[in-house]
């Protein structure tokens, strides 16, 4: 900054309070999967999430996504060049059905680029293209607004969407293409995608049911998984035992409580990969006026040990954060470091007028993030010291998110990882100044807002000089660090686990969409 079968008509999500696993007999091709979170909806542009952009993996494919060594591979989009600073042209790949029986043309990534410019969670990123056209039914050309040096990380996340099929209207009236953020849209129940798996089952929160699309273009694929069935099981000691007890082939998020539990049980493998998730809090700024004050941000950043909790809470299975980029990343800058400070938290309370401190309200997920409730209550004992004493509720994603969409809490975490895997998309969605029209700080929780940060980012976005680029995007990273305009933890590392004939060190990677049209059963 990753067919005709059947058609899914209606997916009815349906609410149950909890969910056994059943024991199955299943064929070598049936991989069960554990996930920690649920796929919130089917919508690809409804929420920009971990969740759905998983399942846009599974059912979709993008125009190109990332090789474990973030590189480029030809996806939907075969070939590609940029013909100048503001124009790119990209050769689509023929021979493709959606899961409707449609045939993907250039018309389905025009219509699909269109939409994304209007997804409230998707815009900002997709705000330096102008417009796009069809050349002629495999080619398609992409015009920005000014010379961007990321269009092709872009890319990796249009999963072009079956135009015809989500065009018109539905039996009640309503548009087949409209957006409706935790809503009940045409989009969010039904799916007509391009890629390896069609949606057959759906119950939101307790289970869906895939099987492999048999017009499935990819014929070189390894994979050969027929049926996936993904049960969401949100409480880690309980997914791991799935894992272990055979109820499950394949689990997401190991707790780092139980990696060496995971590491030496018989039958089981665990794959390790250095994440760049970072995982952080946000102050409203909105909500506390304290919070507008540097030096109250400043005192809580101070306040917190991040290398304490690593090195406790995540077993070491994280890097201690002083700044949203990883190594490796642009805008990375060596020198920002956490620097926990207790004594000089307090000073900074008493200089800003708050040595008594305040209340505020918390809110977390349970299931998110690698052992988030237990950092969040971790975090709200630390801030005690400073006298901020915090009431935390933790709650399951799905409810999780409507909270946060609505910014009703004073201090709320959040994990993000960068959907362009660049730098400036740290800033763009969680510190820029909220715009709604354009969609930037669609996550800036706190609604912290530094017009000279965000005027660096947006020149860092049209330097096509990869040098000068890095450059500025590491000064914006020490302007936020002094500012405080998110607090960070750490980079959450990524453990999965599965069952050793289930080959999944090929198809998993670090930016957390494991590529399971590719994944290998060995018999």
């Amino acid at each position: 900054m990753n067919f005709k079968k059947k058609l899914l008509a209606s997916i009815i999500g349906t609410a149950m309070a909890g969910v056994a696993l059943a024991p199955l007999v299943a064929s070598a091709e049936t991989l069960r999967i554990g996930y920690a979170a649920d796929v919130e909806t089917l919508d690809v542009h409804e929420q920009l999430s971990g969740g759905v952009l998983r399942f846009s993996h599974m059912s979709f494919d993008p125009l190109v996504r990332w090789t474990k060594d973030f590189q480029f591979e030809p996806r939907l989009a075969t070939a590609w060049e940029q013909v100048d600073d503001t124009h790119m042209r990209l050769t689509l790949r023929e021979g493709v059905t959606f899961h409707s029986g449609n045939e993907f043309t250039a018309k389905d990534v025009v219509w699909t680029l269109e939409r994304l410019k209007e997804s409230p969670d998707y815009r900002a990123i997709f705000e330096p293209i102008e417009s796009v056209e069809a050349i002629d039914d495999y080619t398609v050309e992409i015009t920005t607004t000014e010379p961007y040096p990321l269009l092709l990380n872009l890319a990796t996340y249009v999963f072009p969407m079956d135009s015809e099929f989500y065009t018109g209207e539905t039996e009640n009236g309503g548009d087949k293409a409209e957006i409706v953020k935790a809503g009940n849209s045409f989009a969010s129940r039904n799916v007509s995608g391009t890629g390896p798996f069609i949606v057959t089952d759906r119950r939101q929160g307790v289970r869906v049911d895939f099987e492999r699309f048999e017009d499935y273009w990819d014929t070189e694929s390894p994979g050969n998984v027929s049926r996936i069935i993904l049960t969401p099981i949100a409480e880690n000691a309980s997914r791991v035992a799935a894992l272990l007890s055979g109820g499950v082939d394949f689990i997401d998020a190991v707790p780092p409580n139980d990696l060496d539990r995971v590491r030496e049980a018989d039958g089981v493998d665990l794959i390790e990969i250095a994440g760049t998730r970072i995982i952080g809090f946000q102050l409203n700024e909105a909500r506390v006026e304290a919070f507008q004050d540097p030096r109250v941000r400043q005192a809580v950043d101070l306040a917190i040990n991040q290398e304490g909790i690593v090195d406790r809470l995540m077993r070491g299975f994280a890097t201690p954060a002083g700044q949203f980029s990883p190594a490796g990343y642009s805008g990375h800058n060596p020198d920002l470091v956490p620097r926990y400070d207790l004594e000089r938290a307090q000073e900074l309370m008493a200089e800003a007028g708050y040595e008594d401190g305040f209340s505020v309200d918390m809110i977390a997920p349970n299931n998110r993030y690698v052992n988030d409730a237990q950092i969040a209550q971790a975090v709200a004992n630390m801030l005690s010291r400073i006298n901020i004493d915090v009431n935390l509720r933790t709650m399951p994603l799905a409810q999780y998110w409507p909270e946060y969409d609505t910014r009703q809490s004073d201090i709320a975490m959040l994990g993000w990882h960068s959907d362009t895997e660049d730098t400036a998309n740290f800033f763009q969605y969680l510190s820029f100044c909220i715009d709604e029209e354009s969609g930037v700080g669609q996550y800036n929780y706190g609604d912290y807002c530094n017009e000279e940060i965000d005027a660096l980012v947006t020149a860092a976005d049209s330097e096509t000089d990869l040098e000068k680029r890095g450059e500025m995007l590491r000064e914006a990273e020490a302007m936020l660090y002094e500012d405080v305009g998110f607090i960070t933890l750490h980079w959450q590392n990524l453990g999965y686990a599965a069952r050793e004939n289930v080959n999944i060190d090929p198809v998993v990677n670090a930016i957390d969409f494991p590529y399971l049209g590719d994944l290998v059963i060995e018999h």
